[in-house]
């Protein structure tokens, strides 16, 4: 049950529904790719990755000194249900520039 409201509570927010879309739709993507297409703080990105990552949705891997977060996979039916009815949503992204490098 802990589990299942953890999940549901990392939903309750906008932000972290686009960043769910964005990373779904854009692959791994660099936090300081994500900070410049949200226009957002570090620290604030960083709250919204790790609430999204505990809720099992994401996975980080480190590479040099850059964090890059992705869809986890395998994902279950129930996260996986939740992702496709995110696609569905009328939501505006903003586009993905890479300035990150290794």
């Amino acid at each position: 049950m802990e589990n299942f409201i953890q999940t549901v509570g990392a939903l309750n927010d906008e932000t972290r529904l686009r960043l769910l879309r964005f990373i779904d739709k854009n692959g791994a993507v660099c936090v300081c790719d994500i900070e410049s297409a949200f226009g957002m703080i570090q620290s604030r990105i960083s709250r919204h990755l790790k609430i999204l990552k505990d809720a099992g949705f994401l996975r980080v891997e480190r590479k040099g000194r850059w964090a890059y977060y992705s869809i986890r996979s395998p994902l279950d039916a129930f996260r996986q249900n939740v992702l496709t009815e995110i696609s569905y949503l009328e939501m505006e992204l903003p586009t993905l520039e890479k300035r990150c490098s290794l």
